[in-house]
């Protein structure tokens, strides 16, 4: 399968300690899926210059967006499934996330799953972020699956690239993760064989202007 994973914070600061704990959680689902023989991109918003007046991907002319979100599209595009991996900002999902995943028409995501993964530096993992996540998602038309990964004070599970901490039972957060994973491959498999089968009879979909947002 051909895989993003979203980094969900553009934080750069303490706290928590240490800073951007998401790349670490980001990093242990990138290489737990690699491990499987997936392609899989990390994508981190701090690649991306969002300064400004909001003007989504979709709303430049053909072929006339920043490059760097040209680019992104086609990754989306190209993709069988997601992973997103956000911290809880007020018991929802991260703004930075949002504002990224918001800059493309969802006929970029649709007919494809994805997976949530949450974090915190203190005791909740990022779980009440999830629930919202699974709304907004849903709309964006790669639907979430069941199973979901919450990591509590994940500096002390994960090391910077993304390996487990001594003294962490690395088997049982492989048993933990993977059956996320293995539900967003599961899936992914299904509908990237729907998708080449039932091409023709899709619904129109969300490509160039907010009006057509009656289907995913």
């Amino acid at each position: 399968m051909n895989l993003l994973v979203f980094l969900g914070s553009v934080r750069d600061s303490t706290p928590p300690r240490p800073a951007r704990l998401g790349e670490r959680v980001a990093r242990a689902c990138r290489g737990l899926l690699a491990a499987e023989g997936h392609e899989v991109g990390l994508v981190d918003p701090l690649d991306f210059d969002l300064g400004g007046a909001f003007k989504p991907h979709f709303a430049h002319a053909q072929g006339k967006a920043p490059a760097a979100l040209e680019d992104l599209a086609r990754r989306i595009e190209a993709a069988d499934g997601f992973v997103m991996v956000s911290p809880e900002y007020n018991h929802s999902m991260s703004p930075a996330l949002a504002h990224l995943l918001n800059h493309f028409g969802s006929s970029l995501y649709a007919y494809k799953p994805s997976a949530i993964a949450t974090y915190s530096a203190g005791q909740w993992g990022g779980a009440r972020a999830a629930v919202n996540m699974r709304t907004f998602l849903s709309e964006l038309g790669c639907l979430p699956v069941s199973a979901m990964i919450h990591v509590p004070k994940a500096q002390e599970v994960f090391t910077e690239d993304g390996g487990y901490a001594p003294g962490v039972d690395g088997e049982r957060w492989d048993g933990y993760i993977g059956r996320t994973l293995a539900q967003l491959i599961w899936w992914a498999e299904a509908a990237r064989r729907q998708r080449a089968e039932g091409a023709a009879d899709r619904p129109a979909a969300f490509t160039r202007d907010p009006s057509q947002r009656n289907a995913p």
